[in-house]
């Protein structure tokens, strides 16, 4: 197996020259990096990731923090991050931590140190935990919204208040809106959102806030009959299931008595039959979520170098569209 020596020796370079043609060619003439790079390619080299990594004075990690693994919202996340981050030859860690803990916010700062940059998923942290992340490494937010900080965001308020519009425009005089977990800044978010879509058109009641557990939902319908609703938003796929079992084994039909949202899955699941749906692209959340933070990282490279940077280029906060499926 051919090795960086070498290469240089066939290059004619030292090996200090050669190891910077090809993990920093910034720094070295057009012509050795050209030679280099010959040389490489005759001899079958690869350089380790790990060396070009630190070269770079980076790791190649990229951590992703969740506030759960429990909630299968966030297993679609995860997949396009750790896609995007491959990609982009780097890897992704996941570490769980709701960061509304001495303990939690404790571990991020270990994280921090041995990582690259920082992807958050945030909803449930006050914005100085979440100004003190960014201080530790470059960091983007999923889920969550805050001024200097970039991020990416589902946007399910919009859906929810879509939803809510038309169940009253449905007909359905009384609804129930049930949130969740508890302290997310999203979920005030959703439940500002169908407030407003339903102010003068329905009667509304606020459930929750709960984990999003299917046990949560099966706890949840004496709630809900109480509440005489005849149509349910649910913020989480599971919860949103637990409780249709729930009702079903209490003779209630759904959803020709009470009808009950769910998520694209769900809908699917059960053949699309009357389940009105959102279809959030967790893939996409996750994959513009690395996006982002590999464009902070390559910024703030330009910064340190003392290199010009795009007044253009300050945070960016993304909105994806999520759309709302009635069968």
């Amino acid at each position: 197996m051919a090795t960086l020596d070498d290469v240089a020796v066939l290059a004619g370079v030292s090996k200090a020259t050669a190891s910077r043609a090809l993990a920093r060619p910034e720094l070295v003439a057009r012509d050795t990096i050209e030679r280099v790079r010959a040389a490489a390619d005759s001899l079958g080299f690869q350089p380790s990731r790990i060396a070009r990594a630190l070269a770079r004075g980076r790791t190649g990690l990229l951590a992703l923090v969740v506030p759960s693994l429990q909630n299968t919202f966030f297993a679609p996340i995860i997949e396009g991050a750790q896609a995007a981050a491959e990609e982009s030859g780097n890897h992704l860690t996941i570490a769980v931590s709701n960061l509304a803990s001495p303990a939690g916010n404790a571990g991020l700062e270990r994280l921090a140190s041995q990582v690259d940059g920082l992807i958050l998923n945030a909803s449930q942290a006050s914005p100085e935990v979440v100004r003190h992340a960014e201080s530790l490494a470059p960091t983007v937010l999923i889920e969550r919204e805050l001024s200097g900080i970039p991020s990416v965001l589902a946007d399910t308020p919009a859906a929810f208040g879509e939803l809510a519009a038309e169940f009253a425009a449905r007909g359905h005089a009384r609804i129930a809106y049930v949130g969740g977990p508890d302290g997310s800044w999203l979920d005030s978010m959703r439940a500002q959102a169908v407030q407003d879509a339903l102010a003068g058109k329905a009667e509304l009641t606020l459930l929750g806030p709960l984990p999003p557990l299917a046990e949560s939902g099966i706890r949840l319908a004496e709630d809900v009959l109480a509440a005489r609703a005849t149509a349910v938003l649910v913020y989480a796929a599971p919860i949103a299931l637990g409780l249709m079992y729930a009702l079903q084994l209490r003779g209630i039909r759904v959803p020709q008595d009470l009808v009950v949202s769910g998520d694209a899955r769900i809908a699917r699941a059960l053949g699309s039959s009357g389940v009105p749906s959102v279809d959030v692209d967790g893939t996409q959340v996750g994959r513009q979520a690395v996006e982002l933070l590999l464009r902070r990282l390559e910024l703030r490279a330009l910064e340190v170098r003392g290199l010009p940077v795009s007044a253009q280029a300050g945070p960016e906060q993304r909105r994806l569209a999520v759309p709302v499926h009635w069968s």
